[in-house]
């Protein structure tokens, strides 16, 4: 969504800057007259896009995000003004991305500025399910147990990704490690062994082959820098394009073994965005609108937004979910049991619970059974090389005896 610098005169005379995100300028202009302010001046703003190696900002982490919405919560309800609770907030907090945000916020609002608005001219801090809930949390009167909501979202939100997370950093290690081995042995240790074997031997094909890639790797190791960087590039690239992208998202859920542990994280999120937003009292299609997109997943994004224009005709949220093939059975059976009980939201949350634990052992137990499986390919590759260069000397020994 756009971003707007503007400029303004409120009631009092007083000279008002800062920013606001809106569709298009008129719904900008129009918000900002609902305020109560006189637009003088409304310019798009057009971030300059800067590699990630020269940006001085400091990114916004989920904990982050968490913390402030409890320390709102507890000091709103305290009684607390929004306004005074922002600004404090401003000057407590540690990252200054954030800081520099709540800043411009606390502003925003104390010039007159609704505070959802306020917070939506920071789409990259803060989501689309964020400004939502802030919206009907304003709407209802119930701002605090929002933000609480809120921030309980983010927590789970954080520990699926921590044991993903947790569940594929061993196997990255391990992969790096085994690279490094394998070229220092190549570079370091074959030339040595070569010096060693007669000239009269015969060589096997395996060790020759082992030699001459020793070989190009250090007399022509730019070339395979080269290679590498060339193919890393163009995959990175692929996935980035749109083709890429539709078939990694196409493809991710269907993988063996990490397949169902992404399928079920992104149950998880999509079932606790859901519930969270219900309980804001957003509407249901509203909810599955936003609660889609926020899954990670553009199969059950789309899923969901087939759904709603089903739901919009009159159709159940279960039924619509059922004909696809992403949800599992257990996740539309409950859903249809919420619909009809009326404990949509509870059961929900109970979903949620449920996969995240499934997440958690599954995440786990795969961690335990890669490492041997690891170890194992590394003591395979290590200890092939080393049969492939002492064959010759075994064949030298046996030939000379």
């Amino acid at each position: 969504m756009p971003i707007y610098n503007y400029e303004c005169m409120n009631k009092q005379g007083e000279l008002i800057t800062g920013e606001i995100s809106a569709e298009t300028t008129a719904i900008a202009a129009e918000r900002l007259r609902a305020s109560g302010y006189a637009v003088l001046e409304l310019v798009e703003y057009k971030e300059k896009k800067k590699s990630s190696f020269l940006s001085n900002e400091k990114k916004v982490k989920l904990s982050d995000i968490t913390l402030f919405s409890r320390q709102l919560a507890a000091m709103l309800s305290a009684g607390i003004p929004v306004t005074r609770a922002l600004f404090t907030l401003s000057r407590q907090a540690e990252n200054p991305t954030l800081r520099n945000a709540l800043e411009t916020i606390s502003k925003n609002v104390e010039g007159g500025m609704g505070l959802a608005d306020a917070f939506s001219a920071f789409p990259d801090i803060f989501s689309k399910l964020y400004v939502s809930m802030l919206k009907a949390g304003e709407i209802g009167g119930n701002l605090e147990n929002t933000l609480l909501r809120l921030s309980d979202q983010l927590q789970k939100e954080k520990q699926v990704k921590d044991n993903i997370k947790s569940a594929t950093s061993y196997p990255k290690m391990i992969g790096i490690f085994t690279v490094v081995i394998f070229v220092a042995m190549l570079v370091f240790m074959v030339p040595t062994f070569q010096g060693f074997i007669p000239e009269s031997a015969e060589i096997p094909g395996m060790t020759q082959f082992i030699f001459n890639v020793s070989e190009s790797v250090r007399t022509r190791w730019y070339i395979w820098i080269g290679v590498i960087g060339v193919i890393t590039a163009s995959i990175v690239l692929f996935f980035k394009s749109k083709t890429g992208h539709d078939l990694w998202e196409n493809v991710k859920l269907k993988l063996p073994i990490l397949g169902p542990i992404m399928l079920k994280s992104v149950i998880a999120r999509f079932t606790r965005t859901l519930s969270t937003l219900l309980e804001g009292g957003i509407p249901v299609v509203q909810a599955l609108e936003s609660a889609g997109p926020t899954s990670g997943s553009d199969v059950l994004a789309e899923t969901v937004k087939l759904a709603t224009k089903r739901i919009e005709e009159g159709k159940t949220i279960a039924s619509t979910l059922e004909e696809s093939e992403v949800f599992p059975p257990m996740v539309t059976h409950m859903i249809a049991v919420g619909e009809e009980s009326g404990t949509l939201p509870s059961l929900l949350d109970k979903l949620a619970e449920f996969y995240e634990e499934e997440v958690d052992v599954t995440t786990k137990s795969l961690q335990s059974l890669i490492q041997p499986v690891l170890l194992i390919f590394i003591g395979v590759l290590v200890g092939g090389m080393l049969v492939a260069l002492y064959l010759p000397m075994f064949t030298s020994v046996a030939a000379g005896s």
